[in-house]
């Protein structure tokens, strides 16, 4: 299986922490982002590893190159990372995913290994990794159908009706990838470029199932804000990342 990393971001709502360098490389506890979602993915056998960069690229390039040069590691670059989104990202990777299966996450995500490990040993073979809860404008918002079947995903969606919040954490199916990747296209060239991939999953869920995986007794947190660095730097004190 392989793993696509979205990392090409510009994180303007981290400034100045990320005037120099990109957002996955901040620090949380003793090692940036990004190497706590590789760690991750070692520790769950997957070693093909596909990462979109943009911004201040050079640096996180070298250091990942640095620190793994035991996996397995494609760099797609996004030129336009200043105004685009995470649907062109994903797009841009259609040729090196080929069709197949694969997990998808957003570099700014801090979780466990067990999230990972769930999501993989999960008999739904396209799934995402959503904390049931709450949720405000800001996050990536869920509706549950029957059977733990996703309705919908987006952040317009109605908070009321809402399951919870989709963590930027996915197992897509190698059927679901081959529809998804076309979905993205539409959206792209109808000129959502600077839309969340969510948009293109969204659009196909009526035929393609997509289920949920309630992940909210494990710290995860999406980080956005610099309050949301201060609770990261909290929840990775647990010995879920030890």
């Amino acid at each position: 299986m392989k793993a696509v990393i979205l990392a090409a971001g510009v994180s303007r709502r981290l400034y100045p922490l990320t005037y120099d360098m990109p957002k996955c490389l901040i620090k949380v506890g003793e090692k940036p982002i990004i190497n706590h979602q590789l760690d991750s993915l070692k520790s769950s056998g997957i070693n093909d590893i596909i990462i979109v960069v943009g911004y201040h690229r050079e640096i996180l390039i070298d250091h990942i190159n640095t620190n793994y040069p035991d996996l397995n590691i494609n760099f797609v670059i996004n030129h336009h990372y200043f105004e685009t989104n995470t649907a062109y990202s994903l797009q841009l990777c259609d040729e090196q995913v080929n069709n197949d299966q694969f997990i998808l996450l957003n570099a700014d995500v801090l979780y466990p290994y067990e999230v990972l490990e769930r999501l993989m040993n999960s008999s739904h073979k396209t799934i995402l990794a959503v904390e049931v809860k709450k949720c405000g404008r800001e996050e990536v918002k869920v509706i549950e159908g029957k059977d733990q079947r996703l309705v919908a995903i987006g952040k317009d969606l109605i908070e009321d009706n809402c399951l919870g919040e989709f963590i930027g954490v996915a197992k897509l199916s190698q059927d679901f990838s081959s529809m998804f990747f076309k979905s993205l296209d539409k959206l792209i060239n109808a000129g959502g470029k600077s839309d969340y991939f969510e948009a293109a999953m969204h659009s196909i869920l009526a035929n393609h199932p997509v289920f949920y995986e309630d992940v909210s007794d494990l710290p995860c947190i999406e980080i956005d804000f610099v309050e949301d660095l201060e609770n990261a730097q909290n929840l990775v004190k647990s010995d879920l990342f030890k």
